[in-house]
């Protein structure tokens, strides 16, 4: 087929051999199968900015890092070239991401190659070879959906480790291989200790695999796993070979405002006595 315009540079560069055909094109990109050093991946090709929702977007970016002061101030007016920055902010989200979670044993897509808002990354195929299908596409029995759903949680657990959570984790951002769940589609990703968004995401994406996988096994409805994994997280306990219940007890001791309380007055009363030693 004719390469696209926006493949053109990978094949100057000699990272894409020949565009075989176009996979699929959805809100946020178009991606195609192309030879690549003699191997069959795919290119994800990312929409123009002036195709893509921002205000859908500021959950989350927020803790993502910007190269200066300039770029943070042109993000936050929503210039024409504050909205380039923000695209490659959020790109570059996705790449980052791909890189880390593969590095910590994620079932990811490889990725390759970064160039001009073209993503080179693994074809994820089925024992055939062709395209794996989505989560989605398959009808599932129990046995079935409770491996699968016992994966998934085992691997949103090693991305919390890794850092992240995806933010928009559900059946159709999830492919079935050979060997069971690949997770993609991770432009959203976010930072875990940055976002103050997190814990409520993570949540949300361990829900829709319980309401999903629910369908099939309806005894995944009653779990909890998404709050048992965060408070894990955030008491440090958290690692990739926890055991865990899907149960979730949230805490019922009461806050002692009191000693709260005089503990600050106690740590104002301190700085207001160095201040007055120091004028002294």
């Amino acid at each position: 087929m004719k390469t696209p315009k926006s493949i053109e540079p990978l094949v100057r560069d000699g990272l894409v051999d020949e565009v075989l055909r176009p996979l699929k094109s959805g809100k946020e990109a178009a991606v195609y199968v192309v030879l690549s050093e003699g191997e069959i991946r795919c290119a994800k090709v990312y929409k123009e900015v002036n195709q893509r929702g921002f205000h859908k977007q500021a959950q989350y970016q927020e803790g993502r890092k910007v190269r200066n002061s300039r770029q943070a101030r042109a993000m936050e007016k929503n210039t024409r070239f504050g909205r380039k920055q923000q695209e490659e902010v959020w790109q570059n989200a996705e790449v980052d991401a791909l890189y880390r979670l593969a590095s910590a044993g994620v079932r990811v897509p490889q990725p390759y190659n970064f160039v001009e808002g073209v993503l080179l990354m693994e074809l994820v195929t089925d024992e055939h070879g062709s395209a794996a299908p989505r989560l989605n596409d398959l009808e599932l029995s129990r046995e079935q959906a409770l491996e699968y759903h016992g994966l998934l949680i085992k691997e949103v657990v090693r991305m919390l480790c890794a850092g992240l959570v995806h933010g928009d984790l559900s059946e159709y951002n999830i492919l079935v291989d050979a060997n069971g769940p690949v997770i993609i589609d991770l432009p959203q990703a976010v930072d875990a200790a940055a976002n103050n968004n997190a814990a409520r995401m993570l949540e949300r994406d361990v829900d829709n695999l319980a309401d999903y996988f629910g369908r099939f096994a309806p005894e995944l409805l009653k779990t909890e796993y998404g709050k048992e994994i965060w408070k894990l997280y955030e008491s440090g306990d958290l690692t990739p070979q926890v055991e865990l219940t899907g149960r979730f007890e949230a805490s019922t001791k009461v806050a002692d405002v009191r000693s709260i309380m005089r503990e600050i007055n106690d740590a104002r009363d301190e700085a207001i006595q160095r201040r007055y030693e120091h004028e002294d």
